[in-house]
């Protein structure tokens, strides 16, 4: 016979615990002494084995408490969140999501796939511009064509930003191409407002490699395009590079390029369904947060 995990009773013996006794325990728990004892005896009979064990007029975990003791904290979490999750009213309205051409592709797509299914009564508009007009949006008003908060990629971050990932910046080419060879260097830079133009721009110099530029737009498709037509290298982040398409290494004799950050904008003052997609995008990137700026 299946028995059935009271959370209730997990919530008593972590309390019991927490604050190391059965009578701190019930004042916590707002019970009477007898109730929380009630609560572990229930626990133990469920579990079949001992989770407490007396020394003197003290409790302490027995070995089978301490294996219970971690998986009983993530459950009674998993039960909060669930409750928090489904007692949250569904938002309606629009949010405007600020994003680089360089990204858009490779991340924002899963983002918006999983806020849609969380909150599908709220509009999203993307607003897709090289990183510095998207940080100029932020300071829009929204009828005016403005974001309610944004992605970046920048060599540093900014007031009410925070570093998500960092990324190098790289050189792509066709597979197989030969355009890495030529004099001039053909290269694809962007357009004037790109945060990747003037460091391409600064290394080729620095290297003394002559360049002429084939496509000097920022939008991914005629980059693309020019790239596996083999007819130019472009700098582009790491992550954002197709399959289809060669990282150049040091033996194309290319000059490095530095690191970027990918930041997220998030202003004061948000309404709630931006702030839960503020936070579909924080879980969209693996690894620990890097640094908060708000100065």
């Amino acid at each position: 016979m299946e028995h059935n995990l009271d959370v209730g009773l997990l919530r008593a013996f972590l309390t019991v615990v927490e604050t190391g006794g059965v009578t701190r325990a019930a004042a916590v728990l707002s019970v009477s002494q007898a109730a929380v004892s009630q609560q572990v005896k229930r626990l133990e009979e469920v579990l079949e084995c001992r989770i407490f064990e007396r020394q003197g007029r003290h409790l302490v975990l027995a070995p089978a408490g301490e294996r219970l003791l971690a998986q009983a904290r993530r459950l009674v979490a998993q039960n909060d969140e669930l409750l928090a999750t489904m007692r949250t009213p569904p938002f309606e309205g629009e949010v405007r999501l600020g994003v680089p051409y360089d990204i858009i592709t490779s991340i924002v797509p899963a983002i918006l796939r999983g806020f849609a299914k969380a909150q599908p009564r709220v509009r999203v508009s993307l607003v897709c511009e090289d990183s510095r007009v998207v940080r100029e949006a932020l300071r829009q008003p929204i009828d005016r064509g403005g974001v309610d908060l944004a992605l970046t990629t920048e060599l540093d971050c900014g007031r009410h930003g925070e570093t998500l990932r960092t990324d190098r910046l790289v050189w792509v080419g066709a597979a197989g191409g030969d355009a890495h060879l030529k004099d001039p260097l053909p290269v694809s830079l962007g357009a004037p407002t790109c945060v990747f133009r003037p460091i391409a721009i600064e290394a080729l110099g620095k290297a003394r490699r002559n360049w002429r530029a084939v496509c000097e737009v920022s939008r991914l498709e005629p980059v693309h395009a020019v790239l596996e037509a083999g007819l130019a290298v472009a700098p582009l982040l790491r992550s954002s590079v197709p399959d289809r398409f060669e990282i150049l290494g040091r033996d194309a004799k290319l000059p490095p390029l530095p690191e970027f950050r990918i930041n997220l904008y998030v202003p004061p003052g948000l309404s709630p369904a931006a702030r839960i997609l503020a936070e579909h995008v924080r879980a969209a990137f693996s690894g620990p947060r890097k640094s908060l700026h708000n100065n």
